[in-house]
């Protein structure tokens, strides 16, 4: 049954997580869309969670965020791995009942702490409407994971459902990038919207232009695109690069040369965990640095370099010449 399920899940298209992104919007409208009559158009049964699967550090939860933002509704996020069965569902509790005019004790549950919060982001903010958002779903122990699958099953947890107007969206690692996640059954995967993302570097750069990622790191990624996303095994463990370790290290970066740090290989390192391609960003940078100041871009850009600067980039390697044209362009 597993090797059936992984051979549906290969042959699932791959999104993009921009493409994730819209599909996601997309079913938003459709679960808060209503007749005249105020009732809603695909009945709360009938709303299926949707379930991101997808390498790690793609930037799954920061689409949410943008999502929420721009349909305007609430969102609740949670590292699932963080929690225990008590947290995410609620502790039990004696309470004394009648039934068939006798009172006896039962056992109920306290409200989940997921739900709480939930709860109190709709007091706080006044949104009727959010999106709950479940990281590392498939990751989590073993007390837990009954727990999660009803969770996606039934929208509940413990006896605390998820709130009307609440739209549940998860996400998950694929085996291959974490040795805890476990599988989903038929009947989980039946109740769900199963969304496959695969890591993307032209739609990632569109993100990194916008938020300025650090230029020496954008120029090398135009000239090794296939280093964006990397995760390769060898006797010496895993090495691993991924768009959060992207990120992170531009904004330290940044932070280093205006303080007039030091930058060494070590701390490239420290966000890119695979020795090469760190070892290949840090000669990157050096070359980077000194193209940037030897060619004086002001220079070039108002005409006002010399010719024998200009009759060098024309003679130049290409990765030089490449270099110098990034510079301008940023």
């Amino acid at each position: 049954f597993r090797e059936y399920i992984k051979s549906a899940q290969d042959k699932r298209e791959h999104m993009n997580i921009q493409e994730a992104k819209e599909t996601i919007e997309k079913a938003l409208r459709a679960y808060f869309a209503r007749d005249e009559a105020g009732n809603l158009l695909v009945p709360l049964r009938q709303q299926r969670p949707i379930l991101l699967i997808g390498p790690p550090g793609i930037g799954k939860t920061a689409i949410m965020e943008q999502i929420a933002e721009e349909c305007g509704v609430g969102l609740v996020a949670y590292t699932m791995t963080h929690h225990t069965r008590q947290s995410a569902m609620g502790l039990p509790e004696i309470c004394k009942r009648a039934i068939e005019g006798k009172t006896v004790h039962t056992t109920e549950y306290t409200m989940s702490e997921i739900i709480a919060r939930v709860s109190e982001k709709m007091e706080s903010t006044g949104l009727k409407e959010g999106i709950l958002f479940i990281d590392e779903i498939n990751c989590v122990s073993e007390t837990l994971a009954p727990t999660m699958l009803q969770f996606l099953q039934c929208k509940t947890f413990g006896n605390q459902a998820v709130p009307k107007g609440w739209v549940i969206v998860a996400a998950g690692n694929p085996p291959e990038y974490n040795k805890s996640v476990r599988d989903f059954d038929m009947v989980t995967l039946d109740r769900v919207r199963y969304i496959s993302i695969e890591a993307d570097y032209q739609v990632w750069k569109e993100y990194a232009r916008d938020v300025h990622i650090h230029d020496a790191l954008l120029s090398y990624l135009e000239l090794h695109p296939n280093n964006f996303y990397r995760v390769e095994t060898d006797v010496d463990g895993m090495n691993f690069v991924t768009a959060r370790g992207w990120e992170d290290l531009s904004s330290l970066l940044k932070v280093y040369e205006a303080g007039e740090l030091a930058v060494t290989e070590d701390v490239i390192g420290e966000f890119i965990h695979h020795p090469d391609i760190a070892e290949d960003v840090y000669a990157y940078r050096e070359i980077y640095r000194k193209y940037k100041e030897d060619y004086g871009r002001r220079d070039l850009l108002f005409r006002k370099g010399k010719k024998s600067v200009y009759k060098h980039v024309f003679e130049s390697e290409f990765d030089e010449r490449t270099t110098v044209v990034t510079l301008l362009i940023n």
